[in-house]
């Protein structure tokens, strides 16, 4: 199988995140004095990128129900996968945290420190009903992947799956360009955060749920040396209201609680001390780059495709011998 049919079968979202694993790949090898384990990132990311090509290859021409459904969800445990291997990363090649800047600039919009402030409203529901809201951030990509997949035509659930995972890349360019941790280290004390922030069934749960997905391990004297610097861009907020976009945008049944959540969601990464506001507006001007470019990005990808398959159908004539 030649490259040009080969490429014809990648998706957007296939194409996208092939460049942010080779992305990846060449700034281990760059910073391979810093990145203790490069070379094993490096290796997971090639094996990675050609199992996309041959699930791609084949889903796209075999066309049975488990390779369609197998590419498309693929997406969600890549996301994850790759944000781990941030973790290996960000700190050693960009060792600097901003946390200072970021609370510098929330000071000048405020007056306060926006988490210091909040705290004077602190209520154990206010704070069960926020980490909840938190906490349900992956699952809001499930419940909105699965209407889109179920009730619109396949091209409309990849155009949804494409926007989330580059969006999802656009947020990691930015955990390296600002390294941060957030103000529940720098602004208050983690270790007193259940007793400063009480909630009521599920808080205290739900904190070590978010802290093992940060690699804070239960306990652990000194969390801000091993917690992941992805404060700025707030993901959170960037991604949901990709998600909220999309439920509107294709009517789902579940796009208003969909919303209702988003928006204690968003509210909850500065009330329960995950971000400083800054990562919100940021992860706003994220958003609306993100579905801008996004949508510009896909429509030359399947351009692109489309001349690719017409060159295969179609390919060139051989030019005839001199008489």
């Amino acid at each position: 199988m030649n490259v040009r049919r080969i490429l014809s079968h990648l998706s957007p979202a296939d194409l996208v995140t092939i460049s942010f694993l080779l992305f990846l790949s060449l700034l281990n090898l760059i910073f391979a004095a810093r990145v203790e384990v490069w070379y094993i990132l490096v290796t997971i990311n090639v094996v990675m990128s050609m199992l996309i090509v041959i699930l791609a290859v084949n889903a796209e021409t075999r066309r049975t129900k488990l390779l369609i459904g197998m590419h498309r969800w693929y997406l969600y445990p890549m996301v994850i996968g790759v944000f781990k291997e941030l973790y290996f990363m960000i700190k050693p090649i960009h060792p600097i945290d901003y946390d200072q800047l970021l609370i510098q600039i929330d000071y000048w919009m405020f007056g306060v420190n926006p988490t210091e402030w909040l705290a004077q409203i602190s209520h154990p529901v206010l704070t069960e009903v926020l980490q909840v809201a938190y906490s349900s951030y992956y699952l809001l990509f499930i419940a909105l992947g699965v209407q889109i997949y179920r009730r619109y035509p396949l091209r409309d659930f990849d155009r949804a799956g494409f926007l989330l995972v580059y969006g999802f890349f656009l947020s990691y360019l930015g955990y390296f360009l600002l390294p941060a941790v957030g103000p529940r280290f720098t602004l208050h004390n983690f270790h007193l955060l259940n007793e400063e922030l009480p909630g009521l069934l599920f808080t205290n749960a739900l904190r070590d749920f978010v802290n093992f997905g940060e690699s804070i391990p239960k306990g652990i004297p000194n969390p801000v040396d091993v917690v992941q610097r992805d404060v700025f861009p707030s993901g959170h907020t960037q991604l949901s209201l990709v998600v909220v976009y999309l439920a509107f945008q294709h009517r789902t049944s579940l796009r208003w609680v969909l919303g209702i959540t988003v928006t204690l969601l968003i509210i909850g990464t500065v009330y329960l001390r995950y971000h400083y506001v800054i990562d919100i507006l940021a992860g706003g001007a994220f958003f609306f780059f993100n579905v801008w470019s996004g949508h510009h990005i896909e429509s030359w990808w399947n351009r692109v495709r489309n001349r690719l398959s017409h060159a295969i159908l179609v390919p060139d004539q051989p030019p005839e011998p001199p008489a």
